[in-house]
């Protein structure tokens, strides 16, 4: 597999080479459907979250909107999407505190989007990241997995993995190498029953070297 370094330069220029222009799948069109669609996506699809936002967006676009609505009528809304009530409440109290306190327009930066209800790191910086150009590695489950079992970091928490990309990835490229390893993690290297033996990195990668050898079978 080679040495630490030359492994890391091979996982980052043939994920780049495989997704050369990653994007977000959740559609949008200003910061807070931004916000209220990545809120949405937790343990749930970006297609699911796709359709019900098509609908959503049509009724209700801006904070005030939001705002005005009660919690238990947007869950319904938004039931397909699970948790539903819970996420009904973030929202609306995202809304209220968005136009409350910063005059009906979304904070920019990461550290001010964490105030808000509900809305946690990985929210904040995806975000931040899209919808205002800050310079971010946000961390789901796909990018936890996919560091992790590659070798790229070994933290126990999303920070600390986080904390470990930040230090291999250029500040102008976290964004986009957030969006490769989502990607991959969807398609290939999938949380059970991942495609190792199709892998663009699986020459590599600690987790396609061990299935190699039939220790995790």
């Amino acid at each position: 597999m080679g040495s630490k370094n030359g492994r890391i330069d091979g996982i980052l220029k043939s994920l780049a080479v495989f997704y050369p222009s990653p994007r977000p799948s959740l559609n949008f069109a200003s910061p807070f459907e931004l916000l209220v669609a990545v809120i949405l996506s937790a343990r749930c699809t970006d297609r699911r979250v796709n359709e019900v936002t098509a609908r959503l967006f049509k009724k209700y676009r801006t904070p005030q909107e939001f705002a005005s609505l009660d919690p238990g009528e947007l869950a319904l809304e938004i039931k397909e999407c699970g948790l539903h009530v819970q996420k009904s409440r973030y929202i609306v109290a995202c809304a209220r505190e968005i136009v409350n306190s910063y005059g009906g327009r979304v904070p920019p930066s990461r550290s001010e989007l964490k105030k808000l209800p509900g809305v946690g790191s990985k929210t904040a910086g995806v975000v931040a990241g899209i919808a205002y150009g800050e310079q971010v590695l946000p961390v789901d489950t796909h990018v936890f997995r996919v560091a992790r079992r590659t070798g790229l970091a070994s933290g126990s928490t999303p920070s600390a993995v986080e904390a470990q990309l930040s230090r291999l990835i250029e500040p102008d490229q976290r964004l986009d190498f957030h969006f490769r390893l989502i990607a991959h993690g969807r398609q290939v290297c999938r949380a059970r029953k991942p495609k190792c033996s199709s892998c663009c990195i699986a020459s590599f990668c600690i987790y396609a070297s061990s299935w190699e050898k039939g220790q995790l079978l």
